[in-house]
């Protein structure tokens, strides 16, 4: 029987694989990324409202905390509008080798965020992204609104990250995913209502709209509850049991998961040239790296702080 930490771990890799799976996801559903990502805050939001209502979460909260988090849920819904954005105008590999920017981004704003000085080895991990970068863009520009797409996603999720990072330790989780799911889709909505005012006819909430086919509707259900509501939920859990440490490392994991998800699935159309996995090799080996970096600095630190206190 495996122990407690196996089976979490276990666990936390089941979500990641379902995260690379969200690609494969937008990939299949027909419809655009906007109408897309509305459905899936809509459907996850009123999952999670279900989880909160029977666990008996509060969900009473301050005007400032709640302008946060109205802030976090906007970036977020720009996020996974600009995710299925490129992969609707690239492809699936493209997407998530540029999602693994994300941690790059995030090292370069966390500073900003967290007043606190530049490390030496992010700036040097910066610049093996930049190379990673460049050697993607030279052999695959044919995808280059695709790229940029996805980069911009990946800055929107680094964003997001730096915000939730400053309330994840005071306030419940789900809490917070509910109202940041609701802000999302609210902003969204009158998006839409503007356009179906002030646009054309086949803009907005057409009839066109809401009609989906059945196809669609399944894999938005799966994206909305599995990939996303559940998803949220278990990685919550599993950080219980596992190390920040563990689950980053494991994170990393998710584009490898999703580009061999997608060409297995469907195949040539995700074939890509051995520069372009070169490329994706070298910014996933610096995001590991800077992990790897960050836990023995952290791991020194308190060691330290022991020896003066004793």
């Amino acid at each position: 029987m495996p122990n407690v930490k196996l089976q979490n771990y276990l666990h936390l890799h089941f979500i990641i694989f379902i995260w690379g799976f969200t690609a494969i996801l937008g990939e299949l559903i027909s419809i655009e990324a906007i109408p897309l990502v509305w459905y899936r805050m809509l459907l996850a939001s009123i999952f999670i409202f279900f989880y909160v209502y029977l666990k008996k979460i509060s969900l009473t909260i301050s005007r400032k905390l709640f302008v946060t988090l109205f802030i976090a849920g906007v970036i977020i819904a720009l996020h996974w509008i600009t995710f299925f954005e490129a992969i609707k105008v690239s492809n699936v590999s493209i997407t998530l080798a540029m999602m693994s920017t994300g941690a790059f981004f995030t090292s370069v704003l966390e500073p900003i965020f967290y007043k606190r000085k530049v490390i030496w080895y992010e700036v040097l991990f910066g610049a093996l992204v930049i190379v990673g970068l460049y050697i993607i863009f030279k052999v695959e520009g044919d995808y280059l609104l695709g790229i940029l797409y996805a980069l911009c996603s990946a800055l929107l999720s680094s964003i997001f990250s730096l915000i939730n990072g400053k309330i994840a330790q005071q306030y419940n989780s789900s809490m917070i995913s509910y109202y940041e799911l609701l802000s999302g889709v609210g902003v969204i909505t009158v998006y839409l209502g503007i356009l179906s005012i002030f646009g054309k006819e086949t803009e907005g909430f057409t009839v066109a709209f809401f009609q989906l086919s059945a196809q669609d509707w399944i894999y938005m259900f799966i994206l909305a509850s599995v990939c996303t509501a559940y998803a949220f939920i278990g990685s919550v859990h599993v950080m219980k049991y596992l190390s920040p440490y563990t689950v980053m490392l494991t994170i990393n994991l998710e584009p490898v998961y999703g580009i061999v998800l997608a060409f297995l699935i469907f195949g040539e159309a995700e074939k890509m040239s051995s520069q372009f996995y070169l490329g994706a090799l070298i910014i996933l080996s610096t995001v590991i790296l800077n992990g790897i970096l960050k836990n023995a600095k952290k791991r020194k630190r308190p060691s330290t702080l022991d020896s003066i206190t004793k």
